[in-house]
């Protein structure tokens, strides 16, 4: 069993009837039984079937898991069989061949034409519009993440600093970006998300989870990806260079205009939007029964993600302390349990 932010995933081997019912043989197909767990909303999600937009990356992706059947409130994946980054290299350095490997996936997925993919919701920026797709995406982080989420986790965004016009105090400080064209983007490429597969050279890598799968500005995949892998400077420079020349030799230069410039604002959007979810995850995730290292790694979580979203909101005051945060979350836990008791005669529960 394999858990994360918006599922759980249950690996076994097809049995009958449903390996018949799939034209499999029994015990012999490993797959991914995969059910959504109730979770605040914190991403987009455009395209609600995961399967049409798979369907579309295996043709010119090759090797991504195939979605076996989709029974609304769970499906059913291929399983990769091999080893996630996450577990084989939590932290570390990835070195200049996995960089590689990772740099012409992205190259790759940039060649899906659109043609191909699922529709795209009406009011979705015009091909091209850089700034319409950026500020398509702080209006979502602004009304369903942020200002959705308010009536129970706005005290604690307000003892921590976040500002009510957070997004619009980001959107504000955003210049003039270039327009690019738009390509496919997975938004989710961090090391949980990434699958050694063995074969005889040692390994290669293979992304999979493409729900969260987006349409637009392909240096916003590219930030979100720099910013989730944890990648040290030296790291993230050579993966931005790497990015970029797999983007060129693709013929996909074009897409690499004016990064120099917009590349920091994606970095400082995925740092100022993160903020919602890092905060009311560290809330959610404390037990039921709460300690002192629970509550103090909530609070160093949180801090980080406060840290790292002051300087694209352009906050000027000091920053809370851990223990301060700490205070604040303690404070939260205790109301946010009384009112949740009064409402629905149940206790907060860990998630959500």
């Amino acid at each position: 069993m394999v858990s994360g932010h918006h599922n759980t995933n249950r690996i076994a081997h097809l049995r009958q009837p449903l390996a018949f019912l799939l034209g499999a043989e029994s015990g012999k197909v490993l797959a991914k039984f995969r059910t959504p767990l109730p979770a605040v909303e914190v991403v987009p999600r455009i395209w609600p079937c995961e399967s049409e937009v798979l369907r579309a990356v295996a043709a010119h992706l090759g090797e991504v898991p195939s979605c076996l059947a989709d029974f609304d409130t769970w499906s059913l994946h291929g399983y990769l069989d091999g080893r996630a980054l996450a577990d084989e290299n939590p932290g570390g350095q990835l070195g200049s061949a996995r960089l590689l490997e990772l740099a012409e996936f992205f190259a790759r997925l940039a060649g899906v034409p659109v043609g191909e993919l699922p529709p795209l919701p009406e009011d979705w920026p015009d091909e091209g519009d850089s700034r319409g797709f950026l500020a398509w995406l702080a209006r979502f982080a602004e009304q369903k993440v942020h200002q959705s989420n308010r009536s129970r986790f706005g005290g604690l965004f307000d003892a921590v600093g976040v500002p009510v016009d957070a997004m619009d105090r980001f959107m504000r400080s955003v210049p003039k970006l270039t327009g690019r064209p738009f390509s496919l983007l997975h938004t989710d490429v961090h090391r949980a998300n990434v699958v050694v597969v063995s074969d005889s050279e040692g390994g290669h890598l293979s992304v999979i989870d493409w729900e969260l799968a987006l349409y637009g500005d392909p240096l916003h995949d590219l930030a979100t990806h720099l910013v989730r892998m944890n990648y040290d400077k030296p790291e993230q420079d050579l993966m931005t260079l790497m990015w970029t020349d797999a983007m060129r030799r693709a013929g996909h230069g074009d897409m690499t205009d004016g990064m120099d410039a917009d590349l920091p604002v994606y970095l400082g959007f995925e740092y100022a939007q993160s903020v919602f979810p890092d905060v009311m995850r560290a809330a959610l995730a404390l037990p039921g029964r709460l300690g002192q290292r629970d509550l103090a790694e909530a609070a160093e979580r949180m801090s980080r993600a406060l840290r790292r979203a002051r300087e694209p909101l352009g906050l000027t005051d000091d920053a809370p302390d851990v223990r301060d945060v700490g205070a604040a979350l303690r404070e939260w836990r205790a109301k946010d349990t009384v009112d949740r008791t009064e409402h629905t005669g149940m206790g907060a529960t860990a998630r959500e």
